[in-house]
């Protein structure tokens, strides 16, 4: 109680409104706890921590989360906490259909209202599938308690027939040659049972590794702890010490409020452009830094990937995958070799700041982390395009493509939406080839419906076997971190509400200029104004439950695909008076 660095006694912790009060709803809860095999010298007085676990026997990126919440508990009750696991949303990247992104603002909801509803003084946040890491960061920022993150951890290599397979990257890239009659069913069985051999997330540069290192940039991770692999031992030691330091962070008081800041995000959005990381980290950052009040724009991220340097050495735009990463010296080691450009008086989750986090990392490998005089790639990690087909915006990432795409001008074939692609996208009468550049409509966040991961069309199966690998395609969808290719993203606003993308018709030209970030339908404004009077709105999707709510109040991309209600009215406000708009009293 005399510790200098604490804040707050007993008597002022949270949960003492539940334990420590003398009536009869404390009666209550004490004996219900008791009730559960606990003595009142386990909790009273003591840090009630949240264990907010997404776990489940679906997602098999979190298969090993049963024993690390166990070692989370084992560093709480270390430490002087009452560890108290609470279930949440699990948000399967690979089987939860239509897509994840339909449901990580109900876990962000979720998380929230669980962190305010029951008696909890801090929380633990155990994600690191795609979208529960910014499902988790949103639900803590919006409730604001002492908050840290246990990040998956990346999956062991992949191996088929000696040769190194990564996540997701070369599924696209294997399933490509089957359909070009170039590897045999029972090549393809090889792969699929070697691609993905042990616990953790995606081990390529994808939306999961991408979100967990940018976690770590904000200041939500201990050091070091988001490059470690699922299946290292060292793993499970940081899971314990994160137990252990929450404890600490409540009686300090340490809430994400305190430490993060439009500063934080530009270390994270400048980490995320270094390792030419995922193009979801856009509509993530941007809704977890709204959910903060901070007005963070797509423009920013473009204005960073104009002066940051592609140190790893990742595939899809690099070599190596996240195993490697880690032997080559981590996070820690890349963000030290990005000097000046990360902003290390930045303060984290363990008190210190990003400087001091990093202070004497090395690099033992510098072929998967390049030195600063040897990138790979200068610049433009990612690009953010604007033009009459994206006037709010769309992103493409341009070291994941081949480079002779990176100007383009060629005839639109249309696709009204998912099935009308599938249906004909190898028909050997479609009009296509591959200079064309393959437009796909009602893929966006209330057309698909939320914005599936469906960015990475498909080449036809005609021109693969005439060797194309590579062709401009267009959509309002995302796509994998884990995919490649010449792909627009986040085409905003999306088709189903009127966007210049659900104007393009069969012929059209699009001119797609990535060094001057330009995306334009080569029509006439008075041609582009007949079509938007004669466009009809398509029926809304959902009728009841959660989808009514995702289609009346999800946001476009470029606005991070938040429900609009759960905003930091701050951020709206900020953003507001930059436009010149009025404010919303």
């Amino acid at each position: 109680m005399n510790n200098p660095t604490r804040k707050k006694t007993p008597e002022q912790l949270r949960s003492y409104r539940w334990y420590g009060v003398n009536d009869l709803r404390s009666f209550g809860h004490r004996s219900r706890t008791a009730q559960m095999g606990y003595h009142s010298s386990d909790y009273m007085g003591k840090p009630v921590i949240a264990i907010v676990n997404t776990w489940s026997e679906i997602n098999s990126c979190h298969t090993h989360f049963k024993a690390r919440v166990e070692e989370v508990k084992r560093g709480i009750w270390q430490a002087g906490g009452f560890p108290v696991e609470m279930p949440v949303m699990t948000l399967a990247e690979p089987f939860q259909k239509p897509t994840t992104m339909l449901y990580r603002n109900f876990l962000a909801m979720e998380t929230e209202e669980l962190l305010r509803s029951y008696p909890f003084d801090g929380c633990v946040l155990m994600g690191g599938c795609d979208k529960t890491t910014p499902g988790l960061l949103m639900g803590a920022l919006s409730m604001d308690l002492p908050a840290i993150y246990v990040p998956a951890g990346p999956m062991l290599r992949g191996n088929w027939n000696g040769r190194t397979l990564g996540s997701g990257s070369d599924t696209w890239k294997y399933w490509a040659e089957l359909r070009a009659g170039n590897i045999t069913e029972e090549e393809w069985q090889g792969i699929e049972s070697g691609i993905a051999r042990s616990p953790g997330h995606c081990m390529t540069m994808g939306t999961a590794s991408t979100m967990t290192s940018a976690a770590e940039a904000l200041g939500f991770t201990l050091p070091g702890f988001s490059s470690i692999p699922a299946a290292d031992s060292r793993h499970a030691q940081f899971a314990s010490l994160t137990g252990q330091r929450i404890v600490e962070m409540v009686w300090q008081d340490l809430k994400p409020s305190d430490f993060l800041t439009a500063k934080s995000f530009d270390n994270a959005i400048t980490t995320v452009l270094a390792m030419s990381g995922s193009t979801n980290a856009i509509v993530h950052l941007i809704a977890v830094a709204r959910r903060a009040g901070i007005p963070l724009t797509t423009s920013r991220f473009d204005e960073l990937a104009r002066v940051t340097p592609v140190l790893g050495n990742l595939r899809p735009a690099g070599s190596y995958l996240m195993e490697d990463f880690f032997y080559a010296g981590g996070l820690r080691g890349l963000l030290a070799e990005l000097g000046d450009l990360i902003d290390g008086s930045q303060m984290t989750v363990n008190g210190s700041t990003i400087g001091e986090n990093i202070k004497g990392a090395e690099i033992y490998n510098d072929d998967v982390i390049r030195k600063l005089d040897n990138p790979l790639v200068a610049r433009d990690g990612l690009a953010v395009l604007t033009g009459n087909l994206a006037p709010d915006g769309a992103v493409i990432k341009p070291a994941a493509m081949e480079q002779h795409l990176l100007t383009h001008r060629g005839p639109a074939v249309v696709f009204k939406d998912y099935n009308d692609m599938a249906a004909r996208i190898d028909d050997p009468e479609l009009p296509v080839t591959a200079e064309s550049v393959i437009v796909l409509q009602h893929a966006g966040p209330i057309g698909a419906p939320g914005m599936p991961e469906w960015g990475q069309l498909p080449i036809p199966q005609k021109l693969l076997k005439e060797g194309v690998r590579d062709m401009v395609r267009i959509s309002d969808a995302r796509m994998s971190g884990t995919s490649y290719g010449a792909c627009v993203l986040h085409v905003a606003p999306e088709s189903f509400v009127g966007g210049p993308l659900a104007l393009v018709k069969d012929g059209d030209i699009i001119e797609l200029d990535v060094p001057g970030r330009r995306l334009h339908l080569a029509v006439s404004d008075d041609e582009l104004a007949a079509r938007k009077a004669a466009w009809q709105p398509p029926k809304r999707i959902f009728e009841r439950g959660y989808g009514v709510i995702h289609q009346l109040h999800v946001t476009q991309a470029d606005k991070g695909c938040d429900f609009d209600f759960l905003e930091e009215p701050q951020a709206q406000a900020d953003e507001a008076r930059e436009s010149g708009e009025p404010e919303i009293h």
